[in-house]
């Protein structure tokens, strides 16, 4: 134990003397957290709202009012004919063009069911569906008022099904509370899967790596003296992330920091037996960057969960997903930060990343075994 507590000594010891290092391992989490966190935001509102109102009448403009009235869109302008619609599309100033017909108020009028159409543009296709679904609600509005005065003036009742939505979790839908978790696994992957890497290969590059290799020190030492630091740093990392995100970014914490923290553990020990399994197989630093940042974290993350939903992909890249801890850890996050899950819900992604965490580690070691015989 000795000499194990000597190398994490030296490794510490080692990044305190690369001053470049320092704002990596902790100023950059912070500034990507925040410049994700403020920037990764779905939500729709305000959207950009073109008119062209063929009719002119006082139901024409009460239509107009009822959109702008709902909080969703904003008039930015209006236009006499549709053909003028497309440069507003085209250049970005609306987002979303509303047309009323001529006859929208003789129909009402009259009783009959007047039809306006939505023109959206579909190259933002997020943005574009929301804008509809929000279109669809407010004319749905108007028509379910045009039904009750219709049936009033026969003199019969109506019945109507109303549906009481109530959400759980995040009853605001806010998006950023979705994201910032995804931003603790990227930094996290960062710290302690790339950096480690890098490191590695630096004692390769600058021989020392071989000097080691003479000493009485032992191989599970020399792991596991290495990989400490930046644990240590990735727990640190991980609260303030979490400290942050709750009084910044208003992102709540429902669970444990004390589960979070041990479910975290588990996370890092699959992130750092990957980079130190990438150290094996490269030798230079580029390579070790590269081939961490292309060959596993993007792929970790367009897979794991972080950003899309697994249910949506293709089946076998959900079979690709099952193996990837970032699948289980995205889970975690979400559940303690959001649903306040404990490990008597979360127990299955505990014992998958311990499960994966272990492999892969092992595979490591063994691999830096043989590399150091």
């Amino acid at each position: 134990m000795g000499a194990l507590l000597q190398v994490v000594i030296k490794e510490f010891l080692q990044l305190r003397q690369d001053r470049k290092m320092i704002p990596v391992l902790i100023v950059g989490p912070v500034m990507q957290l925040l410049a994700l966190g403020f920037a990764a935001n779905m939500d729709v509102n305000r959207i950009p709202l073109l008119l062209v109102d063929q009719d002119r009448t006082r139901a024409s403009r009460e239509l107009v009012e009822r959109f702008t009235g709902s909080g969703y869109f904003t008039l930015v302008g209006a236009v006499d004919v549709v053909g003028d619609v497309e440069p507003w599309l085209v250049d970005g100033r609306a987002q979303i063009a509303l047309v009323v017909g001529s006859g929208y108020g003789s129909a009402l009028a009259a009783g009959r069911s007047p039809k306006v159409q939505a023109i959206a543009d579909g190259s933002d296709s997020n943005s574009s569906g929301i804008g509809l679904g929000y279109a669809a609600r407010v004319v749905s509005g108007v028509g379910a008022e045009l039904l009750r005065v219709k049936l009033g003036a026969t003199g019969r009742g109506i019945g109507q099904v109303e549906l009481v939505p109530r959400v759980w979790y995040n009853p605001d839908l806010k998006s950023r509370w979705f994201y910032v978790p995804a931003v603790l696994a990227m930094v996290l992957m960062l710290v302690t899967m790339m950096l480690p890497a890098m490191a590695v290969v630096r004692e390769k590059e600058i021989g020392t790596l071989e000097q080691i290799s003479v000493t009485p020190l032992r191989p599970w030492q020399l792991v596991i003296g290495k990989l400490v630091p930046f644990a240590l740093i990735g727990i640190v990392d991980l609260w303030l992330i979490t400290l942050l995100a709750r009084t910044v970014l208003g992102v709540p914490l429902r669970g444990s920091l004390a589960v979070l923290t041990l479910l975290t553990l588990l996370y890092l020990l699959n992130t750092l037996g990957l980079g130190l399994l990438v150290s094996t197989l490269v030798s230079t630093q580029q390579q070790a960057m590269m081939f961490s940042a292309f060959g596993l974290m993007v792929p970790m993350i367009y897979l794991g969960g972080l950003i899309f939903p697994v249910e949506n992909m293709p089946i076998g890249f959900q079979y690709v997903s099952s193996i990837t801890p970032v699948n289980y850890y995205a889970k975690v996050l979400r559940g303690v930060f959001l649903k306040g899950s404990g490990l008597s819900v979360l127990w299955p992604e505990a014992l998958a990343l311990a499960g994966l965490g272990a492999f892969v580690l092992t595979l490591a070691s063994l691999r830096v075994r043989k590399t150091l015989d």
